[in-house]
């Protein structure tokens, strides 16, 4: 689907445009947007308000053939009341524009909506929703099918009516827009590979891919290597599996060479059985998302890379298979990590935290701006919080707290919303061991909150912050598959950043 940005003015009117169809807005009591209005001088659009043939509320839609104007279609979609037009009203009425146009038989069209008229949204934020909604509805993954979906219909072209005063702003804004589209199918593509494809190894040969393809830098060390690190918590994962082990380094250096970098963490599970604490049958395909931490990683990274973002980003990536074998770490193993601390092993179906300990103490040696783990870590996430956000957790003091209002911040304009949980001594004491310095699980009582005190004891030396993403990185049921979440977070996270570093200057 390839986007472009259309200007239009007094010299340029959008009724010139010729187009298999341009979409407008209408709101309720029969008013008409600003780009409906200037289409309307044979009054068409208001007939169809004024008959009842569109209500005007958000979603709702109206094709009209008969448009007296260059393109051959107007599709008017409903925006609620005028003036009162929310971020969720908008991306209601962007979800109903795809949906209308995969079915046309027209290959291009215009969206010319009031990007800038969305309260506590500028249009941006708008665009990017926009192009993130016309993306999903043109997902597929049918990587794996002997026969491919025909996708003959629908529009292929889209331009973005913008005024031409705004035209250059918004140019910007639809290439970082397309750039995080791009990220997310990468996301989705690899959450949704199954786990004999979509192997440690597959992750390692994706990263190369993107170092070669944007000019990145990627480092993957494998067994002998962690073995010399002393990676023993992270290697102890792997005692059951056959498949290779790997550790994922790739860089992103596109801010000044003294500048502390910003490292991402993603947990790198490509298939979790639970190892000898067997997880239950039912559902257990779906433990091919246990990666999805991972896949995050790589997605940002290959967004901000196309973006030429201005600021050094390392994505760091454990990655291995959690799998029973004869050979596997048994639950009240202990095991000692890089940083020297011991664990006792209760439940080898925590594992995702052994890898990840490993992972943010060899961060250390970047001496980093900030740290977020990103991780599939706990049921008792989706518990606390369903589907709709992710958790996050960090340290309580004013840089910890600074670190969490900007990624509170970025998913909140991003719609990829994350809700802040305590991490407090009180909760480190249900990780106490009679035989090491601490054990893997806490017991069932605040399971995602235990999970990420385990995490913060290996980020003394940076600022720190951990996104459970179990609930939010992919979808069961009929609609099963991979989200891409959250990219959007991370990537409006590390561009703000940039922003925020040239108003201090």
């Amino acid at each position: 689907m390839d986007f472009s940005i259309k200007s239009f003015d007094a010299k340029n009117p959008l009724s010139t445009l010729k187009t298999g169809c341009i979409a407008v807005a209408v709101f309720e009591d029969g008013k008409l947007s600003r780009e409906a209005k200037l289409l309307d001088a044979k009054g068409v659009i208001a007939a169809a308000l004024k008959s009842g043939d569109i209500s005007g509320k958000p979603g709702t839609s109206l094709l009209l053939r008969d448009t007296h104007i260059a393109a051959a279609r107007i599709l008017l979609i409903g925006l609620g009341k005028e003036g009162d037009t929310t971020d969720k009203h908008f991306n209601v009425a962007v979800h109903a524009v795809a949906r209308s146009f995969a079915t046309l038989g027209a290959s291009d069209a215009v969206l010319a909506l009031p990007f800038s008229q969305v309260k506590h949204r500028d249009a941006g934020d708008t665009i990017r929703s926009s192009v993130l909604a016309l993306r999903e509805h043109a997902y597929r993954f049918d990587a794996m099918k002997s026969k491919k979906e025909a996708m003959s219909h629908g529009v292929k072209k889209i331009a973005l009516a913008i005024p031409a005063a705004e035209a250059a702003a918004a140019k910007t804004a639809l290439a970082q827009s397309v750039a995080l589209a791009n990220g997310m199918d990468l996301t989705k593509d690899l959450g949704n590979l199954p786990a004999n494809i979509c192997t440690p190894t597959y992750l390692a040969n994706t990263a190369k891919k993107l170092a070669k393809d944007f000019k990145l830098d990627v480092e993957v060390l494998d067994r002998k290597q962690m073995q010399a690190l002393k990676m023993g918590s992270f290697l102890s994962v792997t005692n059951g599996t056959a498949e290779a082990p790997k550790f994922i380094v790739l860089k992103h250096l596109g801010g000044k060479a003294k500048d502390a970098p910003v490292v991402l963490v993603g947990k790198g599970i490509t298939f979790d059985s639970g190892g000898i604490s067997l997880k239950p049958g039912a559902g257990m395909d779906e433990m091919k998302y246990d990666m999805c931490g991972a896949a995050s990683v790589l997605g940002t990274l290959r967004a901000i890379a196309e973006i030429g973002l201005k600021l050094n980003v390392i994505g760091v990536i454990p990655s291995c298979e959690n799998m029973p074998s004869g050979t596997a770490t048994k639950p009240g193993d202990v095991v000692t990590s890089m940083s020297g601390q011991t664990i006792e092993i209760l439940n080898t179906d925590a594992e995702g935290r052994l890898i990840l300990c490993d992972a943010l103490t060899y961060v250390e040696r970047f001496k980093p701006a900030a740290v977020v783990d990103i991780a599939t870590l706990t049921g008792a996430c989706i518990t606390a919080l369903g589907h709709h956000n992710s958790g996050l957790f960090t340290r309580h003091d004013d840089a910890h707290d600074a670190l969490a209002g900007e990624l509170l911040a970025a998913g909140k304009s991003t719609g990829d919303t994350a809700w802040r949980l305590p991490i407090e001594d009180s909760y480190q004491e249900q990780l106490k061991s009679n035989f090491a310095d601490m054990a893997n699980i806490g017991g069932a009582p605040a399971g995602s909150i235990t999970a990420a005190c385990f995490l913060e004891r290996y980020t003394k030396k940076y600022t720190w912050a951990h996104l459970d993403i179990a609930g939010t990185a992919w979808k069961s049921g009929a609609a099963k598959g991979a989200t891409g979440r959250p990219v959007p977070l991370l990537t409006a996270f590390l561009l703000n950043r940039v922003g925020s570093k040239k108003t201090a200057q």
